[in-house]
Protein backbone atom coordinates (compact mmCIF):
# COMPACT_ATOMS: atom_id res chain seq x y z
CA UNK A 1 0.00 0.00 0.00
CA UNK A 2 1.20 3.43 -0.62
CA UNK A 3 2.40 6.38 1.58
CA UNK A 4 -1.08 7.47 2.94
CA UNK A 5 -2.16 11.26 1.70
CA UNK A 6 -1.72 13.70 5.30
CA UNK A 7 -5.58 13.95 4.86
CA UNK A 8 -6.17 10.47 5.56
CA UNK A 9 -3.26 9.98 7.64
CA UNK A 10 -4.31 12.14 9.94
CA UNK A 11 -7.98 10.42 10.24
CA UNK A 12 -6.32 7.43 10.96
CA UNK A 13 -4.93 8.37 13.94
CA UNK A 14 -7.47 11.08 15.06
CA UNK A 15 -10.18 7.95 14.75
CA UNK A 16 -10.19 7.12 18.33
CA UNK A 17 -11.54 10.43 19.01
CA UNK A 18 -13.12 13.32 17.40
CA UNK A 19 -13.33 15.71 20.75
CA UNK A 20 -9.65 16.03 20.85
CA UNK A 21 -6.97 17.85 19.65
CA UNK A 22 -3.49 15.93 18.77
CA UNK A 23 -0.31 16.51 17.56
CA UNK A 24 0.55 13.79 15.37
CA UNK A 25 3.90 11.61 13.91
CA UNK A 26 2.23 8.64 11.67
CA UNK A 27 4.07 5.86 9.85
CA UNK A 28 3.31 5.53 6.53
CA UNK A 29 1.06 2.85 6.59
CA UNK A 30 -1.36 0.72 9.41
CA UNK A 31 -1.87 -2.97 9.76
CA UNK A 32 -4.94 -4.20 7.83
CA UNK A 33 -6.76 -7.12 8.74
CA UNK A 34 -8.40 -9.75 6.19
CA UNK A 35 -12.42 -9.25 5.45
CA UNK A 36 -14.46 -11.64 5.52
CA UNK A 37 -16.53 -12.09 2.47
CA UNK A 38 -20.31 -12.48 2.57
CA UNK A 39 -21.98 -15.09 0.72
CA UNK A 40 -23.59 -12.20 -1.35
CA UNK A 41 -21.01 -9.62 -2.09
CA UNK A 42 -24.11 -7.00 -2.94
CA UNK A 43 -25.50 -7.50 1.18
CA UNK A 44 -23.70 -5.40 3.45
CA UNK A 45 -24.63 -4.05 6.97
CA UNK A 46 -25.88 -0.39 7.18
CA UNK A 47 -25.50 1.35 10.40
CA UNK A 48 -29.73 2.06 9.40
CA UNK A 49 -29.93 -1.75 9.33
CA UNK A 50 -27.83 -1.79 12.78
CA UNK A 51 -30.09 0.33 14.38
CA UNK A 52 -33.55 -1.44 12.65
CA UNK A 53 -32.31 -4.30 14.32
CA UNK A 54 -32.82 -3.07 18.47
CA UNK A 55 -35.66 -1.19 17.76
CA UNK A 56 -39.30 -2.70 17.05
CA UNK A 57 -40.56 -5.96 15.05
CA UNK A 58 -42.02 -3.32 12.16
CA UNK A 59 -38.22 -2.32 12.14
CA UNK A 60 -35.86 -5.06 12.74
CA UNK A 61 -38.08 -7.39 10.35
CA UNK A 62 -37.37 -5.66 7.19
CA UNK A 63 -33.79 -6.78 7.62
CA UNK A 64 -32.02 -9.37 5.41
CA UNK A 65 -31.97 -12.54 7.28
CA UNK A 66 -28.56 -13.02 6.73
CA UNK A 67 -27.68 -9.83 7.58
CA UNK A 68 -29.53 -9.94 10.25
CA UNK A 69 -28.10 -13.06 11.96
CA UNK A 70 -24.66 -11.94 11.46
CA UNK A 71 -25.11 -8.55 13.02
CA UNK A 72 -26.99 -10.10 15.68
CA UNK A 73 -23.86 -12.26 16.48
CA UNK A 74 -22.20 -8.93 17.04
CA UNK A 75 -24.62 -7.63 20.06
CA UNK A 76 -23.01 -8.39 23.43
CA UNK A 77 -25.99 -6.88 25.79
CA UNK A 78 -24.67 -5.17 28.46
CA UNK A 79 -28.52 -5.22 30.09
CA UNK A 80 -30.91 -8.07 28.26
CA UNK A 81 -32.11 -7.17 25.00
CA UNK A 82 -35.70 -6.71 26.07
CA UNK A 83 -37.65 -6.42 22.36
CA UNK A 84 -41.50 -6.12 23.11
CA UNK A 85 -42.11 -2.88 24.58
CA UNK A 86 -45.07 -2.68 26.75
CA UNK A 87 -48.03 -0.48 24.79
CA UNK A 88 -47.61 2.15 27.55
CA UNK A 89 -44.61 2.52 29.96
CA UNK A 90 -45.85 1.81 33.21
CA UNK A 91 -46.46 5.00 35.68
CA UNK A 92 -44.99 3.61 38.56
CA UNK A 93 -41.70 4.08 36.13
CA UNK A 94 -42.60 7.13 34.82
CA UNK A 95 -43.60 8.83 38.06
CA UNK A 96 -40.25 7.70 39.98
CA UNK A 97 -37.39 9.73 40.62
CA UNK A 98 -34.02 8.96 39.71
CA UNK A 99 -31.62 8.90 42.41
CA UNK A 100 -27.91 8.36 41.89
CA UNK A 101 -26.38 5.12 43.72
CA UNK A 102 -24.67 7.10 45.77
CA UNK A 103 -28.13 8.97 47.20
CA UNK A 104 -29.55 5.78 47.88
CA UNK A 105 -27.08 4.96 49.82
CA UNK A 106 -25.88 2.07 48.12
CA UNK A 107 -25.81 -0.21 44.87
CA UNK A 108 -29.11 -0.56 42.84
CA UNK A 109 -29.76 -4.44 42.47
CA UNK A 110 -29.64 -5.77 39.20
CA UNK A 111 -32.93 -5.54 38.28
CA UNK A 112 -33.65 -1.34 38.97
CA UNK A 113 -30.18 -1.01 36.71
CA UNK A 114 -32.19 -3.37 33.26
CA UNK A 115 -35.21 -1.38 34.15
CA UNK A 116 -33.62 2.09 34.06
CA UNK A 117 -31.84 1.46 30.50
CA UNK A 118 -35.54 -0.25 29.78
CA UNK A 119 -37.50 2.59 31.20
CA UNK A 120 -35.36 5.77 32.02
CA UNK A 121 -37.50 8.47 34.48
CA UNK A 122 -39.37 10.79 33.41
CA UNK A 123 -37.19 13.63 32.14
CA UNK A 124 -35.21 10.98 29.54
CA UNK A 125 -38.33 9.83 28.45
CA UNK A 126 -39.45 12.86 27.54
CA UNK A 127 -36.23 14.12 25.88
CA UNK A 128 -36.43 10.93 23.83
CA UNK A 129 -39.62 11.72 22.31
CA UNK A 130 -38.61 15.44 21.58
CA UNK A 131 -36.22 13.92 19.82
CA UNK A 132 -38.40 11.85 17.80
CA UNK A 133 -40.91 14.78 17.65
CA UNK A 134 -38.54 17.67 16.34
CA UNK A 135 -38.04 15.13 13.18
CA UNK A 136 -34.28 14.56 14.50
CA UNK A 137 -33.42 18.11 14.85
CA UNK A 138 -30.27 18.33 17.03
CA UNK A 139 -31.23 21.70 18.27
CA UNK A 140 -33.90 20.05 20.00
CA UNK A 141 -31.45 18.68 22.11
CA UNK A 142 -29.16 21.42 22.86
CA UNK A 143 -32.58 23.57 23.68
CA UNK A 144 -33.02 21.38 26.87
CA UNK A 145 -28.84 22.76 28.15
CA UNK A 146 -28.79 25.03 30.77
CA UNK A 147 -26.54 28.25 29.01
CA UNK A 148 -24.51 28.42 31.92
CA UNK A 149 -20.68 27.49 30.84
CA UNK A 150 -18.64 25.52 33.19
CA UNK A 151 -14.67 25.58 32.69
CA UNK A 152 -13.16 21.68 31.53
CA UNK A 153 -11.09 20.74 34.44
CA UNK A 154 -8.04 19.38 34.49
CA UNK A 155 -8.54 15.91 34.75
CA UNK A 156 -5.41 13.26 35.66
CA UNK A 157 -2.87 15.33 34.53
CA UNK A 158 -4.36 16.40 31.15
CA UNK A 159 -3.10 20.44 31.43
CA UNK A 160 -0.02 19.48 32.24
CA UNK A 161 0.34 16.99 29.15
CA UNK A 162 -0.89 19.78 26.73
CA UNK A 163 -3.73 17.17 26.45
CA UNK A 164 -7.70 18.84 25.07
CA UNK A 165 -9.86 16.22 26.04
CA UNK A 166 -13.19 17.63 25.31
CA UNK A 167 -13.86 19.76 21.57
CA UNK A 168 -14.16 23.41 23.91
CA UNK A 169 -12.14 24.13 27.02
CA UNK A 170 -16.18 24.73 28.40
CA UNK A 171 -19.34 22.53 28.68
CA UNK A 172 -22.69 22.56 30.20
CA UNK A 173 -25.34 20.70 31.82
CA UNK A 174 -28.64 19.52 31.31
CA UNK A 175 -31.17 21.69 32.62
CA UNK A 176 -32.63 18.87 34.24
CA UNK A 177 -30.44 17.18 37.18
CA UNK A 178 -32.11 14.15 36.39
CA UNK A 179 -30.63 13.59 33.07
CA UNK A 180 -27.46 14.56 34.45
CA UNK A 181 -27.82 11.88 37.21
CA UNK A 182 -28.87 9.27 34.63
CA UNK A 183 -25.76 9.98 32.18
CA UNK A 184 -23.49 9.27 35.06
CA UNK A 185 -25.52 6.08 35.38
CA UNK A 186 -24.98 5.18 32.17
CA UNK A 187 -20.87 4.95 32.44
CA UNK A 188 -21.08 3.78 35.69
CA UNK A 189 -23.32 0.63 34.37
CA UNK A 190 -20.93 0.05 31.58
CA UNK A 191 -18.11 0.04 34.06
CA UNK A 192 -19.85 -2.40 36.14
CA UNK A 193 -21.23 -4.57 33.51
CA UNK A 194 -18.25 -4.87 30.89
CA UNK A 195 -16.51 -7.62 32.76
CA UNK A 196 -19.53 -9.54 32.47
CA UNK A 197 -18.75 -9.83 28.41
CA UNK A 198 -14.85 -9.52 28.25
CA UNK A 199 -14.57 -5.85 28.35
CA UNK A 200 -12.42 -4.13 31.36
CA UNK A 201 -12.83 -0.65 31.36
CA UNK A 202 -12.06 2.57 33.87
CA UNK A 203 -13.30 5.67 33.99
CA UNK A 204 -10.17 7.80 32.86
CA UNK A 205 -8.95 9.98 30.43
CA UNK A 206 -7.55 7.20 28.36
CA UNK A 207 -9.84 4.64 28.33
CA UNK A 208 -14.27 5.37 28.65
CA UNK A 209 -14.77 9.49 29.17
CA UNK A 210 -17.13 10.40 26.59
CA UNK A 211 -20.18 9.39 24.35
CA UNK A 212 -21.60 11.02 21.43
CA UNK A 213 -25.45 12.06 21.87
CA UNK A 214 -27.03 11.56 18.19
CA UNK A 215 -30.58 11.62 16.69
CA UNK A 216 -30.98 7.89 14.64
CA UNK A 217 -31.09 8.03 10.90
CA UNK A 218 -34.98 8.12 9.63
CA UNK A 219 -36.30 7.38 13.16
CA UNK A 220 -34.85 10.11 14.98
CA UNK A 221 -34.17 7.76 18.17
CA UNK A 222 -32.43 9.31 20.56
CA UNK A 223 -28.75 7.58 21.38
CA UNK A 224 -25.41 7.92 22.62
CA UNK A 225 -22.83 6.13 20.82
CA UNK A 226 -19.32 5.72 23.53
CA UNK A 227 -15.89 5.01 22.85
CA UNK A 228 -14.00 3.55 25.48
CA UNK A 229 -10.40 2.86 25.08
CA UNK A 230 -9.90 6.36 23.28
CA UNK A 231 -5.78 6.06 24.11
CA UNK A 232 -4.37 2.84 24.23
CA UNK A 233 -1.19 2.95 25.52
CA UNK A 234 1.97 2.98 22.58
CA UNK A 235 3.61 -0.39 22.01
CA UNK A 236 6.28 -0.96 19.30
CA UNK A 237 4.67 -4.57 18.99
CA UNK A 238 0.85 -4.52 19.17
CA UNK A 239 0.41 -0.59 18.49
CA UNK A 240 2.75 1.57 17.05
CA UNK A 241 0.93 4.32 16.91
CA UNK A 242 2.06 7.90 18.19
CA UNK A 243 -1.26 9.61 19.18
CA UNK A 244 -0.23 12.66 20.29
CA UNK A 245 -0.14 14.51 23.56
CA UNK A 246 -3.53 12.74 25.33
CA UNK A 247 -1.72 9.39 24.83
CA UNK A 248 0.97 10.30 27.06
CA UNK A 249 1.07 8.09 30.54
CA UNK A 250 -1.54 5.95 29.14
CA UNK A 251 -2.14 2.29 30.92
CA UNK A 252 -4.69 0.94 28.23
CA UNK A 253 -3.37 -2.23 26.93
CA UNK A 254 -4.57 -2.47 23.13
CA UNK A 255 -5.37 -6.39 23.23
CA UNK A 256 -8.90 -8.52 21.86
CA UNK A 257 -11.28 -5.86 24.13
CA UNK A 258 -10.32 -3.27 21.43
CA UNK A 259 -12.81 -5.24 19.76
CA UNK A 260 -15.40 -4.14 21.83
CA UNK A 261 -14.48 -0.30 22.38
CA UNK A 262 -18.47 0.76 20.55
CA UNK A 263 -20.93 0.77 23.40
CA UNK A 264 -24.35 1.90 22.13
CA UNK A 265 -27.67 3.15 24.07
CA UNK A 266 -30.42 3.34 22.67
CA UNK A 267 -33.60 5.54 24.36
CA UNK A 268 -36.96 3.90 24.49
CA UNK A 269 -38.28 4.59 20.70
CA UNK A 270 -41.74 6.45 21.02
CA UNK A 271 -44.37 5.09 19.10
CA UNK A 272 -45.92 7.27 16.21
CA UNK A 273 -49.22 7.23 17.74
CA UNK A 274 -50.83 8.80 21.01
CA UNK A 275 -48.40 8.62 23.93
CA UNK A 276 -47.38 4.71 23.36
CA UNK A 277 -43.69 3.16 23.01
CA UNK A 278 -42.43 0.89 20.16
CA UNK A 279 -39.49 -0.84 21.96
CA UNK A 280 -37.50 -0.15 25.35
CA UNK A 281 -34.46 1.02 26.09
CA UNK A 282 -31.01 -0.72 25.07
CA UNK A 283 -27.21 -0.75 25.86
CA UNK A 284 -24.73 -3.22 23.77
CA UNK A 285 -21.44 -3.37 22.81
CA UNK A 286 -20.80 -4.08 19.36
CA UNK A 287 -18.34 -6.56 19.13
CA UNK A 288 -15.91 -5.57 15.69
CA UNK A 289 -13.86 -8.30 15.79
CA UNK A 290 -12.50 -8.96 12.31
CA UNK A 291 -14.20 -11.97 11.04
CA UNK A 292 -17.46 -10.37 12.33
CA UNK A 293 -20.02 -8.08 9.83
CA UNK A 294 -19.84 -5.08 12.11
CA UNK A 295 -15.56 -5.00 11.80
CA UNK A 296 -16.58 -5.78 7.77
CA UNK A 297 -19.30 -3.36 6.70
CA UNK A 298 -19.32 -0.64 9.58
CA UNK A 299 -15.41 0.20 10.01
CA UNK A 300 -13.94 2.30 7.55
CA UNK A 301 -10.83 0.23 6.31
CA UNK A 302 -8.23 2.56 7.59
CA UNK A 303 -9.19 3.05 10.77
CA UNK A 304 -9.82 -0.94 11.38
CA UNK A 305 -6.90 -0.87 13.99
CA UNK A 306 -8.77 1.60 16.06
CA UNK A 307 -11.98 -0.50 15.73
CA UNK A 308 -14.17 2.51 16.07
CA UNK A 309 -17.47 3.21 14.58
CA UNK A 310 -18.30 6.72 13.78
CA UNK A 311 -21.68 8.66 15.52
CA UNK A 312 -21.84 10.30 12.24
CA UNK A 313 -22.80 7.38 11.00
CA UNK A 314 -25.86 6.66 12.98
CA UNK A 315 -27.33 9.91 13.04
CA UNK A 316 -27.46 13.62 13.69
CA UNK A 317 -25.03 14.16 16.42
CA UNK A 318 -26.14 16.83 19.17
CA UNK A 319 -23.44 17.09 21.35
CA UNK A 320 -20.55 15.16 22.82
CA UNK A 321 -21.20 13.70 26.55
CA UNK A 322 -18.12 13.44 29.04
CA UNK A 323 -17.92 11.82 32.21
CA UNK A 324 -14.61 13.85 33.55
CA UNK A 325 -13.70 12.43 37.34
CA UNK A 326 -10.88 14.56 38.60
CA UNK A 327 -11.13 12.42 41.65
CA UNK A 328 -11.86 14.96 44.43
CA UNK A 329 -14.94 13.92 46.33
CA UNK A 330 -15.84 17.77 46.52
CA UNK A 331 -16.04 17.79 43.33
CA UNK A 332 -19.44 19.77 42.10
CA UNK A 333 -19.56 18.20 38.45
CA UNK A 334 -18.53 14.99 36.58
CA UNK A 335 -21.02 15.53 33.37
CA UNK A 336 -19.54 18.12 30.60
CA UNK A 337 -22.10 18.57 27.89
CA UNK A 338 -19.56 19.81 24.87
Amino acid sequence: MGKPSLSLRLTIFLSLSLTASYSISASSSSPIFPRRSSPNPSLKATPSDLLSLLGPKSQSSSIDPFVAKELTSCFRFLVPFSPIAKKNCPPSYLNRKFLSLKQKGGDLCQREENELVWWPPRPVLELARLAVDSGGDPAAIQRALDPTMITVPDVEGSKEDRCELTRTPYGRRFISEELNSYLEFLFELILARGPNIGLNVSLSRYDLFHGHLFLAIDSGRLGILFHAKEYPAYDKEVFPYNMGYCQVGSNVTYDDSMNLRNILWLAPLPSDSTKAWAAPGVLVALDARPDGIIYRDLIPEYVNIARTIYEDDLGEVAVDVNYLDVGNAGSKFKIFIC
